[in-house]
């Protein structure tokens, strides 16, 4: 569960409408509403829950950037001393809203540094440590003389197998080199958030790609790539494709109205991908830790029962998962290298 607190401490009471409160609030009563606490844990938050004991919640809180739509200044505390005004709405999964002059409720310009954010930062910092220690390596040796071993050897391993059999293959050599860096950075920052986001503890935890805004944000760098650069064949296959005239423009454009409709499904179809993908990992994840919880609410033998099945599913879904963070990092590359090397169609003469 995630308190709203000042600083790292301690709290016995948390605050009311916080983004993942419902947890404790479903465990300590009767009943335990799965789904709900499913979606409140997977939703993002204002500050990081690391541990509960004995009632006592451990969170680090973060900071809320927000600007009121009444005075028009930007405010910036922490959850637990939020501006007269502002409050945390349950039913929006604990996103802040402001109480208007005029009585309405209304959204403010939210520009606070969220666990999903925080998260993104750490994954930042990782690969940077990463990938500078192996530039360090090649610096101080002769790549031709001596091969890599080790963690830098993996790397190599990792770069070369989505640089020459994803990008290289997919693009084409004619164009692949101005793409590589981007195409890159995309494998290793959803392979690492995926893997990093499966640590049930701080600084992991997060449902990064599991979120639709940052898939959103990538399939969108996607459709940038394809349709800025792409080449004049690529267009005319799409305003004006080589069928039969009464299907491109008499009576009416049918193959350049689908053909320009694909423009925005192909990006479209990469982020729901991810974003299905993760999030579903996540969710039946938490489900099976519900049920830990729900075993023990119906009995001892009905505990102990499901219990062991929790746990050999959890490890299951947990090996699945590491499986997954790859095959989706690796998906969403491959597609989008497909996509960008067919922007780029050479004309063929017959």
């Amino acid at each position: 569960m995630v308190t709203m607190l000042p600083a790292v401490a301690l709290a016995d009471e948390p605050v009311e409408a916080s983004a993942d409160n419902g947890t404790e609030a479903k465990a300590s009563g009767e009943e335990l509403d799965i789904p709900e606490i499913v979606l409140e844990h997977l939703s993002d938050a204002y500050e990081w829950h690391i541990a509960s004991y004995k009632g006592k919640h451990l969170s680090i809180p973060l900071p809320i950037i927000i600007r009121s739509g009444n005075t028009g200044k930007w405010h910036f505390c922490t959850a637990h001393s939020l501006p007269e005004g502002f409050y945390f709405d349950k039913e929006h999964h604990g996103k802040i809203y402001e109480r208007m002059a005029d009585g309405s409720v209304k959204r403010p310009i939210d520009l606070s540094i969220t666990k999903s954010v925080l998260q993104i930062w750490i994954v930042v910092a990782v690969l940077i440590v990463v990938f500078l220690s192996c530039a360090r390596w090649y610096k101080r040796h002769d790549e031709k003389s001596e091969a890599p071993k080790g963690f830098v050897g993996m790397m190599e391993m990792f770069v070369m197998m989505v640089h020459d059999d994803l990008i290289k293959s997919s693009i084409g050599e004619k164009h692949y080199k101005k793409y590589a860096p981007y195409l890159l950075t995309v494998f290793f920052f959803i392979f690492t958030t995926n893997m990093i986001g499966l640590l049930p503890i701080f600084p992991g935890g997060a449902n990064v790609t599991g979120n639709i805004n940052i898939t959103f944000f990538l399939a969108l760098c996607t459709m940038l790539a394809i349709n800025i650069f792409a080449n004049k064949e690529y267009w005319k296959e799409i305003f004006w494709p080589d069928v039969p005239l009464f299907l491109k423009a008499y009576p009416a454009p049918v193959m350049p109205i689908i053909e320009l409709f694909g423009v925005f499904t192909k990006p479209f179809a990469l982020m729901i991908r991810l974003f299905a993908n993760m999030m579903a990992g996540h969710a039946v994840i938490l489900s099976f830790t519900c049920v830990i919880f729900l075993g023990w609410t119906m009995g001892v033998g009905f505990g102990l029962g499901l219990n062991a099945f929790s746990i050999i599913m959890l490890l299951f879904m947990y090996l699945l998962e590491v499986l997954v963070a790859f095959v989706q990092a690796y998906v969403f590359t491959m597609l989008s290298a497909v996509f960008i090397g067919l922007a780029h169609k050479e004309h063929h003469e017959e």
